[in-house]
């Protein structure tokens, strides 16, 4: 009998992805593709406009949009990549579902108004890529452009408050949590400021406005994606 110390070793095996790991993980990177697109589009629109060059706080996120010339509420609408913001705000919406209706971990009850968000923010994407803004304010496309993207802007930002308050359910920290529903509570504000600002005919820094209206559950979204991409590997 040998009298060395028997050394216990404790093996760990690696653990394999269940579905629902794999349906969050899709999810994460739904949302962060959906604001990624936004983003890139916006971009890419604004930097092509360049005589005069775009304003992020006077302009619009709309007359990116409009391949004009045209003229609406007293701003110059000339976009030279129109339909690179039109496909971005299509497809953008369009991942912003698709991430929603892949988050797991929700029951019925608390699945119903996310999904119901996702779909209303889906929707006005949709209706704001195929209706782009137009220099006649009398039109019906004008109506369905203005219709879309208060569908947006309710939906997104309801969405990221719904997700927010839902944290636990989705593996999200509590911290993300409370980022979530206060980006969308800041982009309610936001949109409250802009419908004024709207009314009132002033438009100063109107664009920056707007922005703040949709900014921040984007970037929320992206916060959301990133950590839903990094959760650990649930056991089967």
């Amino acid at each position: 009998m040998s009298g060395r110390p028997q050394s216990s070793q404790t093996t760990f095996e690696p653990q394999e992805e269940t579905v629902s790991d794999v349906r969050s993980r899709a999810a994460g990177a739904a949302l962060i593709a959906g604001a990624g697109v936004y983003f890139t589009a916006e971009f890419v629109a604004a930097a092509a406009w360049t005589d005069p060059p775009y304003s992020y706080t006077h302009h619009f996120i709309s007359n990116l949009g409009v391949r004009g010339p045209a003229t609406a509420f007293g701003q110059y609408m000339y976009s030279p990549l129109a339909w690179v913001m039109n496909t971005g705000f299509f497809l953008f919406g369009i991942a912003a579902l698709t991430g929603a209706v892949l988050l797991r971990g929700l029951p019925g009850r608390r699945r119903l108004p996310i999904v119901a968000m996702a779909v209303l923010l889906a929707a006005g994407g949709v209706v704001l890529a195929f209706f782009p803004g137009s220099g006649d304010t009398a039109s019906t496309a004008a109506d369905y452009h203005g219709l879309g993207a208060f569908s947006a802007f309710i939906g997104g930002n309801v969405l990221a408050v719904l997700i927010g308050t839902a944290h636990r359910l989705l593996g999200l920290s509590r911290r993300l949590g409370r980022v979530l529903v206060a980006a969308g509570v800041i982009g309610l504000v936001s949109l409250a400021g802009y419908m004024a600002l709207l009314e009132s005919g002033a438009g100063i820094l109107i664009g920056l406005v707007e922005r703040g209206v949709v900014y921040p559950f984007l970037i929320g979204f992206v916060l959301a994606g990133a950590a839903l991409r990094r959760r650990p590997v649930s056991c089967p």
